[in-house]
C-alpha cells in the first residue's frame, strides 16, 4: 500500500500544469515533485513538451526564430508536440492508472491552458495550474547558464550562440506571456510562485493530493546547489560483520574521518572552498565521530538514524539466517516492505526522512553523514530510483558523494578515500557479505555507486 494511499481512497488523478516563461525552473521543479511523490509511493510521471518538440522537429533548424509566434511552420511543430504529450498522458492516466502526470511546458496563452483545462475534466482529471514567475534578473540568468548546459537544443552549440538565442526565445515568449491572475482565474486550482518562494499565492487548493504539492513546492528552491553524502566510516561492528547498534568506528574509520575534510574540500573545488556548508549526522557515536574533524556547523537528527534492526540488532546476517530463517528469506524476497521483528522496514525509513526532505529541500549545501540503509533512501529520491532497486544499491564505505540537482538531471561525481574498509554489502539469496564478482569485475547492475576517484 502507498504511504500516502488517501489519494486512492479519494480516486483524485490530478494533471499538474505547468506555466512559466523559459529559464524559470518549471522542468527542475517538474522533475522534483515527479521524484517526491514517486518516493511515497504516489504514481507520477513527467510529459517534457519540449522532448517531444524535439522529436517531432528533428530535421528543423533549432533557434530563437523557431519560437516566434508568428512562425507558422514551428508553431505548427508545437503543437504537435503538445497534442502528443497530452494524448500519452491520458494514455498513461488510463492505462497504467496514474495519478500525478505533469506537463512540462510554458502554456503561457489562456487559450492553451483552456484547452488543456477543458480536456482534464472531460476526463475526470483535476488540473492543478503551477506557475513559476520570476522577475529577479540574477536567477534567470543563473537558470540559463543551467539550461544552456543541460538542455538538449543547446549540446553543440558554442556558450556566447547559446546565451544570446536563448534569451531572444524568451523575448518571443513574452510577446504572447499571460500570467496568473486571482481575479481572471478566480475559479481554477492554481498556485503561483513568485521568485521561487519570496511568494506564494495559492487558489482554490481542494484535495489532500493537491495540498501535499503544494506543501511540497513551498519549501523548493532552485537556485544552482550541492549535497554531499557519505556513509560514516568504517565501525567495529562493520569488521565483525554486526548490523545495528552504536559502535565507535575502527582504527581506519578513523583514518577517513581525519580524511574528509579534504576529500570535501576538493570536491568544493578552490573557487568554492570558501562555500558555507552544514553537517547533517545521525545521533549515532559512528557518524558523529567521522564528523568530528570538519570545520562546519553540525546539526544532530534522529531521523537519519539507521534502520532498526528490532530483535535482530548486534546480530550477523549468518546469526539472522540461523534464527530467523523464514524471515531472512522473506528480507530477500521483498527488502523494500520487509519490517524487522520489532523494528523497521525500508519504507519506514521513507517515511521517517520526510521532514528531512523538506528541510534539505530549503537549504543550500549540505553535507550529511549517516547509514547505508538512510543513504540507499536519500540517493534514491534524488536519482528517481525505483523502490524495489533501492535496497539493493551498492554505496560503499569511505565514499564522498556529491549530488547537484539541475533542469533535466541530477549530476553525480564520487571521491574514494584511499583507506581500505570491509564491503557491508549482503547479495540477495546469502548470508555473506561483499559483492560478487568476476575476476576484478563487480557484475551486479544495482551496484549505482560504486565508482569514482580516488584520493
Amino acid at each position: 500500500m502507498p504511504v500516502y494511499s488517501i489519494s486512492h481512497v479519494e480516486n483524485v488523478r490530478v494533471c499538474v500544469v505547468m506555466v512559466g516563461l523559459p529559464a524559470r525552473g518549471k522542468s527542475l521543479i517538474s522533475q522534483k515533485i515527479v521524484r517526491y511523490l514517486s518516493w511515497l509511493s504516489i504514481k507520477s510521471k513527467c510529459f517534457n513538451v519540449g522532448n517531444y518538440r524535439r522529436e517531432v522537429a528533428k530535421d528543423a533548424a533549432i533557434d530563437a526564430e523557431f519560437f516566434d509566434p508568428n512562425n507558422e511552420k514551428g508553431l505548427a511543430y508545437r503543437k504537435q508536440a503538445i497534442d502528443l504529450a497530452i494524448k500519452d498522458m491520458m494514455n498513461w492516466f488510463v492505462e497504467e492508472n496514474g495519478v500525478v502526470g505533469i506537463l512540462d511546458a510554458t502554456n503561457s496563452t489562456r487559450e492553451r491552458r483552456d484547452r488543456i483545462l477543458k480536456l482534464c475534466r472531460e476526463n475526470y482529471i483535476e488540473p492543478m495550474f503551477l506557475e513559476s514567475w520570476c522577475d529577479d534578473k540574477e536567477l534567470i540568468l543563473q537558470n540559463i547558464m543551467d539550461v544552456k548546459t543541460t538542455s538538449p537544443d543547446y549540446v553543440s552549440k558554442p556558450n556566447d550562440f547559446a546565451m544570446t538565442d536563448f534569451l531572444k526565445r524568451i523575448e518571443y515568449y513574452e510577446s504572447v506571456y499571460e500570467t496568473m491572475d486571482a481575479s481572471t482565474d478566480s475559479d481554477l486550482t492554481f498556485v503561483k510562485l513568485v521568485n521561487v518562494n519570496a511568494q506564494i499565492i495559492l487558489n482554490r487548493i481542494e484535495t489532500y493530493l493537491e495540498s501535499r504539492i503544494v506543501y511540497y513546492v513551498m519549501n523548493l528552491h532552485i537556485k544552482p546547489r550541492s549535497i554531499w553524502l557519505s556513509r560514516h566510516g568504517e565501525s567495529e561492528f562493520n569488521l565483525t560483520g554486526q548490523i545495528g547498534g552504536d559502535a565507535d568506528l575502527s582504527e581506519r574509520g578513523w583514518r577517513y574521518a581525519k580524511k574528509l575534510p579534504e576529500l570535501v574540500l576538493k570536491s568544493l573545488g578552490e573557487e568554492h572552498k570558501h562555500t558555507n556548508l552544514t553537517v547533517w549526522t545521525s545521533t549515532l557515536k559512528r557518524t558523529q565521530e567521522t564528523a568530528s574533524f570538519l570545520p562546519y556547523k553540525k546539526l544532530q537528527w534522529k531521523a537519519l538514524d539507521e534502520l532498526d534492526a528490532g530483535e535482530c540488532d548486534g546480530m550477523t546476517y549468518e546469526e539472522i539466517e540461523k534464527t530467523f530463517p523464514e524471515d531472512f528469506k522473506a528480507r530477500d524476497d521483498n527488502k523494500y516492505e520487509y519490517r524487522y521483528r520489532g523494528g523497521e522496514s525500508y519504507r519506514d525509513i521513507v517515511i521517517r526522512l520526510e521532514p528531512i526532505i523538506m528541510e534539505l529541500e530549503r537549504q543550500e549545501n549540505i553535507l550529511i553523514i549517516t547509514h547505508q540503509a538512510v543513504l540507499r533512501c536519500l540517493y534514491a529520491y534524488f536519482m528517481n530510483v525505483p523502490q524495489e532497486e533501492s535496497p539493493w544499491m551498492s554505496i560503499p564505505l569511505h565514499t564522498l558523494i556529491k549530488l547537484e540537482p539541475r533542469a533535466y538531471s541530477t549530476l553525480v561525481s564520487r571521491l574514494k578515500a584511499d583507506i581500505p574498509a570491509v564491503s557491508t554489502y549482503k547479495e540477495k539469496g546469502t548470508s555473506q557479505l561483499g559483492e560478487a564478482r568476476s575476476g576484478e569485475t563487480i557484475f551486479k547492475s544495482r551496484d549505482l555507486l560504486n565508482s569514482g576517484d580516488v584520493v
